[in-house]
């Protein structure tokens, strides 16, 4: 997917708005298949206005949804859903297993060309996918990262929870020499190369450090993006907790000191303006 389009010029000259002018722009993106894999857990709240939102989303396109034993009646929504749309493929999780359970049962489901995570509540928007595929699609980057903290809007929530997002990204990068300013981000896109020779051993939020450490092992090539976030409170299904930031803290750990060697990759940063 090389291309010769400068990365620094295009990525100063294109808003979001403008992305499908480009006739360069729109044979990349009709050249490419994307995954778009959905971990479900209790969101029938939420769920259908996800997927509206991603089916939206003017790139080509399968939805590969995991539902991890819903008890609230997200099944027979996301079964109903998936009889209807031929673009999007169910697969049902006997008993919960977690978030990287989830995620190791979607991503060997892809067929695509870039793979991107997206969570079932609506905290992250779909609109961020055009400006996390874009160094993925002129050809510099392996993996994007859609950080909550470069800059664009967030809804304000928790302190503590910033707080411990920030020592467990802090950690991830002493122990992998990456620069990333939010590891625990959802939104991550990236090649579906970077699964290969890859398994994920974390069954709950522990994946997300898992993944950073060993993508910084195999030195891809890593990107920050700005994106918007809309957090929710707990009175609004928010799930994950302080046991949930302690597992991760020693997934770090396990993954960091036993398995890998650090890595001189270095992240770079970029913005729409």
């Amino acid at each position: 997917m090389e291309t010769n389009l400068d990365l620094n010029y295009e990525i100063n000259k294109y808003s979001l708005n403008s992305f499908f002018y480009d006739k360069a722009l729109v044979e990349l993106v009709n050249k490419n298949l994307f995954s778009i894999v959905i971990p479900v857990f209790n969101e029938e709240k939420t769920i259908l206005e996800l997927l509206e939102r991603v089916q939206n989303i003017s790139i080509p396109k399968e939805i590969i949804i995991i539902d991890d034993f819903s008890s609230d009646g997200t099944r027979p929504v996301l079964e109903k859903y998936c009889s209807e749309h031929d673009n999007v493929k169910l697969y049902l999780h006997e008993y919960n297993q977690g978030k990287g359970a989830a995620l190791r049962t979607g991503f060997e489901k892809v067929t695509g060309d870039v793979v991107i995570i997206q969570d079932a509540d609506l905290e992250y928007h779909p609109g961020e996918y055009y400006r996390l595929i874009y160094p993925i699609l002129i050809g510099e980057a392996d993996v994007v990262y859609g950080s909550r903290f470069l800059g664009e809007a967030h809804r304000v929530l928790f302190f503590w929870h910033y707080v411990a997002n920030k020592m467990l990204t802090t950690f991830s990068n002493m122990m992998t020499n990456l620069n990333l300013t939010d590891m625990e981000t959802c939104y991550k896109v990236f090649r579906r190369q970077v699964l290969e020779n890859f398994v994920i051993k974390s069954n709950r939020f522990g994946f997300e450090p898992e993944f950073t450490a060993k993508i910084a092992k195999r030195k891809w090539r890593i990107f920050e993006m700005g994106i918007n976030y809309y957090g929710r409170d707990y009175s609004q299904g928010k799930k994950i907790g302080w046991k949930d930031a302690v597992s991760a803290f020693f997934s770090d750990c396990k993954v960091s000191f036993f398995r890998l060697i650090k890595s001189n990759t270095c992240v770079s940063k970029i913005k729409f303006e």
